[in-house]
């Protein structure tokens, strides 16, 4: 999950109701599924401001894709690994039973592929379909192992995804830790004809529950920076400047700070000090603090 895969409620203390609701629309960036504000703060499908909208929900929803290619990914790799083992009774994988999985195993090499079907299947509430395959040559010695994957007829909530990138997993960073830094380089084309591509790194640390063989006891600390670009050559920019903490049994981001760009309004977000709640904060370039609550979509 990720800091964009949220709706947004909102308040700021003491502010008259025309100054909360432009701020409420320069701060639909961080949500999804949110077309417009009318003058009373509540939301409208025809307002004028519906094309930026429109992109930003789109820009949420690429990072709603990227965020469940990881996580599918790491989970298939760490499986397998742990099959190879001999511990896979011990692993709960985070893959449904919808998804058909085929092994190659020739000499080292090792291919995975994740088949969702026609029809279709569903993941972290998401509908999938068409393949991912994923390749890497095994070395229980060596300490980075290069994943790269392929995307073939792959749709993610009926938005066709378009891609071939690679995870670089380290065995044990400088803290120690196993670290899954994963290269973005993806287009996506919606139903409408709509499309944008993202480029970027993200790096996910792995800093609690590596080994155990339970998915849910998994925390990551998660840093790098991305930026989505639209036909029309408008672009929104993130860089992680605190690392975000993702625990695996908490819908939110418990704590980190993310900047937000924008040609022209931008910011830093906020998720607190490490409660797994819904309350964050953004602070835009001016200084203006926002208390945001958080709505899980």
């Amino acid at each position: 999950m990720n800091f964009l895969n949220y709706g947004i409620m909102y308040h700021k203390n003491g502010d008259a109701r025309k100054v909360i609701t432009t701020v409420i629309c320069l701060l639909l960036f961080f949500g999804l599924g949110l077309t417009s504000c009318s003058d009373d703060g509540t939301l409208t499908p025809d307002d004028e401001q519906n094309d930026e909208i429109s992109e930003v929900q789109r820009s949420s929803e690429m990072d709603a894709a990227t965020s469940v290619l990881g996580d599918i990914i790491i989970n298939a790799y760490e499986s397998q690994e742990l099959s190879e083992e001999g511990r896979f009774a011990a692993q709960e994988s985070a893959l449904p039973e919808c998804v058909t999985i085929t092994v190659v195993a020739q000499q080292g090499f090792r291919e995975i592929t994740l088949d969702f079907g026609n029809d279709g299947c569903l993941v972290d509430d998401h509908l999938l379909t068409g393949q991912i395959v994923l390749s890497y040559t095994r070395d229980s010695q060596a300490q980075q192992i290069l994943i790269t994957y392929d995307l073939i007829d792959f749709f993610f909530d009926a938005k066709n995804v378009i891609g071939s990138r690679t995870i670089l997993k380290e065995l044990s960073n400088e803290n120690g830790n196993p670290q899954f830094t994963h290269t973005m380089d993806i287009t996506v084309i919606w139903p409408s004809g709509a499309q944008a591509s993202r480029e970027g790194m993200r790096v996910r640390e792995w800093i609690e529950g590596f080994g155990s063989g339970v998915w849910s006891d998994n925390i990551f600390e998660v840093t790098g920076n991305w930026t989505t670009t639209f036909v029309n050559g408008n672009t929104h920019s993130y860089e992680v400047i605190t690392p975000l903490r993702r625990e695996v049994v908490c819908f939110y981001f418990v704590s980190g700070s993310v900047d937000v760009q924008r040609t022209n309004f931008g910011g830093t977000f906020d998720y607190g000090n490490g409660e797994c709640d819904n309350q964050a904060t953004f602070t835009t370039n001016n200084g203006n603090v926002f208390d945001i609550t958080l709505s899980w979509q």
